[in-house]
């Protein structure tokens, strides 16, 4: 077992013990949230067959990404129950394991590898994110919401096409004047939503907005201006909902609504398979055909 801070390592090559993880789990993702960490002693610990990517604060050990910003975590590895195994029996006296966000499989890959290792942990189901299984046709979308959420669908676009004109969708990868936008429109929002895009956390935006995969989507409203933008990543699989943010002038068109359906149309056309709205049981999620992807927390003290 080899431990170090190196996130170049071939062990991030190998597959995560759960699937569909999107960005989460990558070294990219994990080092641009650990950089706006401060404080936080990083530790890698892998073999030739598994990787674990953790953290610590005083004498607790988490997965590296904080849960408010890192939707998923899980280790790599075909060996990841006999890594956890071996690095808990190293660990001293007095030191607490809190490992989140976990899907199910590998809050049981864990959780197994502590029991080898003589550990007692407790896991419980703690989150939920939300996820559409997509369909071969947006027709097949707009009949699988049901009556009621198609009936707004198509309402609430052609209220917004009657004012606005036709909805524009555009995509953009790096942060360029997208980005900004949707920087510009987060702030528009009152309340903490409006606070949240501070200068640190736009940083930490712009440093995954450098990564491959992440992108800006927004609803045109006239020249680099928009109605709503979403900020995600998408790979072959799926696309992922990190954040969001509207112009409050347009509220009353639902531009939202009007953009997240063009993203689930256009997910659907690109032949992805899953349609990610991440952490989160909003009931916006549900009306859209989303279901609850269990998330769980493994406690262990030594």
């Amino acid at each position: 077992m080899l431990v170090h801070r190196n996130w170049e390592t071939q062990a991030f090559g190998l597959p995560t013990v759960a699937d569909h993880l999107g960005p989460f789990a990558d070294p990219g993702f994990l080092q641009a949230v650990t950089s706006h960490r401060p404080g936080q002693r990083l530790e890698i610990v892998e073999d030739s067959d598994a990787l674990l990517a953790l953290e610590w604060t005083a004498r607790t050990a988490s997965m590296a990404g904080h849960p408010s910003v890192t939707d998923y975590h899980s280790p790599r590895g075909k060996r990841a129950a006999d890594l956890v195994a071996e690095w808990w029996r190293r660990q001293r006296p007095g030191v607490e394991l809190i490992w989140d966000s976990l899907p199910q499989k590998a809050a049981e890959i864990i959780t197994r590898g502590l029991e080898e290792a003589g550990g007692e942990p407790h896991t419980e189901q703690t989150e939920v994110a939300a996820v559409l299984h997509l369909p071969a046709t947006f027709d097949d979308y707009l009949m699988m919401v049901g009556k009621k959420e198609r009936h707004e669908i198509r309402r609430k676009t052609r209220r917004y096409q009657r004012e606005l004109g036709e909805a524009k969708l555009r995509t953009q990868y790096a942060p360029a004047g997208e980005f900004e936008e949707f920087v510009r429109l987060h702030r528009l929002a009152g309340g903490a939503k409006g606070q949240f895009m501070d200068e640190q956390t736009t940083r930490f935006f712009t440093d995954l907005a450098e990564l491959e995969g992440w992108r800006v989507d927004l609803l045109e409203v006239g020249e680099g201006r928009a109605s709503a933008c979403v900020f995600g990543y998408a790979d072959r699989n799926g696309y992922y909902l990190y954040n969001s943010s509207f112009d409050p002038a347009y509220s009353a068109l639902s531009p939202g609504v009007v953009l997240l359906s063009s993203l689930i149309k256009n997910a659907i056309s690109d032949g992805l398979t899953r349609f990610d709205f991440l952490k989160g049981n909003e009931t916006y999620k549900r009306r859209l055909g989303a279901v609850h992807r269990p998330l769980y927390t493994v406690r262990c003290h030594k």
